[in-house]
């Protein structure tokens, strides 16, 4: 059974820090690309970054390029995605993916808000 499940998520005042996290099951996660999409509400999903399985290319939207990082541990099965100087704009729910060739698996999301 394929699991995705991500955690971290909350309320943080503007220029602060989350680390969210996602635990993986049920596939080969060391071959999978992982990557953060979000949605805020009345907008479309959108990602937010990408770490390819091989050498850790990382890959960032431009409105998060310098402020958030995405990692991984493949030997626990984990993805990361670590956010710094959160903005108003950053509001959303935080998604994990994982792409496996032809399979293509989400999370459930974890929600974070940044507000005063």
């Amino acid at each position: 059974q394929v699991q995705l499940v991500e955690s971290g998520g909350g309320l943080v005042q503007p220029g602060g820090s989350l680390r969210l996290s996602c635990a993986a099951s049920g596939f080969t996660f060391g071959s999978s690309v992982m990557s953060w999409y979000r949605q805020a509400p009345v907008k479309e999903r959108e990602l937010v970054a990408t770490i390819f399985s091989a050498g850790g290319i990382t890959k960032y939207a431009g409105s998060v390029k310098g402020r958030f990082t995405i990692s991984r541990d493949n030997g626990k099965n984990m993805a990361y995605l670590q956010m710094n100087s959160l903005k108003a704009e950053d509001t959303a729910v935080y998604y994990c993916n994982a792409r496996n060739g032809r399979s293509d698996f989400w999370g459930q999301g974890t929600r974070v808000t940044v507000s005063s």
